[in-house]
């Protein structure tokens, strides 16, 4: 039995994303992309056991950075963490699969994909307040085994209140940092913060 027993992810093939226009990075046009790629006759759920080994093939991931007042989440992945190879890592950014139980609720397009937002979000912080999101970005990284096999659409949630905690024990020491006090401890960072965290002024001003 494999370790995401019974768990299958949304995916599309890495050779659309080739098509549309690969790049490595941050992108900041993610309306380019995403009506391919959220569209059913271009994704589908694959067995996550075989999509975690396979770059034939991109996971889409949703990665919400959450600000309040010119700071932003951070938080260091525990090592129950799901995804090993990013425990004990500091991120900027909740993530998480889009799963076939997502599409029960509707059809296989647009509307899967922000149940499934909803639903990682809620499972990992507690947000209290109100609060309003976007879609700024697209992340890919090729340049690692992780980011080989994904591929990130970066959220940003703009807070009315810093009061946020943890739903989960996988994340730890969850406070609110300048990007200066994030700087500092770049080299920490699993690699999706990273490139978020260079593109965070060009990400505010759009």
């Amino acid at each position: 039995m494999g370790k995401y027993a019974d768990e299958n992810v949304l995916v599309v093939p890495r050779a659309l994303f080739d098509e549309i226009g690969s790049f490595q990075g941050l992108c900041l046009e993610p309306q380019k992309y995403l009506p391919a790629l959220l569209d059913p006759k271009n994704n589908f759920f694959l067995a996550r056991d075989d999509a975690e080994d396979d770059p034939s093939h991109k996971q889409i991931i949703p990665y919400a950075i959450f600000h309040h007042q010119g700071r932003f989440l951070h938080y260091v992945r525990g090592g129950g963490s799901g995804e090993k190879r990013l425990a004990s890592k500091g991120s900027i950014g909740i993530g998480g699969h889009i799963n076939s139980e997502d599409a029960d609720q509707a059809s296989l397009d647009k509307d899967t994909y922000s149940i499934g937002v909803e639903r990682e979000v809620n499972e990992e912080v507690n947000l209290t307040g109100s609060h309003t999101q976007r879609i700024v970005a697209l992340i890919n990284d090729d340049s690692n085994e992780v980011g080989a096999v994904h591929l990130g659409v970066v959220h940003l949630f703009d807070l009315d209140s810093a009061d946020v905690t943890p739903n989960e024990a996988i994340i730890e020491d969850l406070q609110f940092l300048t990007p200066d006090e994030l700087q500092s401890s770049h080299e920490a960072l699993e690699s999706w913060s990273q490139i978020c965290l260079a593109g965070l002024p060009t990400i505010l001003a759009k």
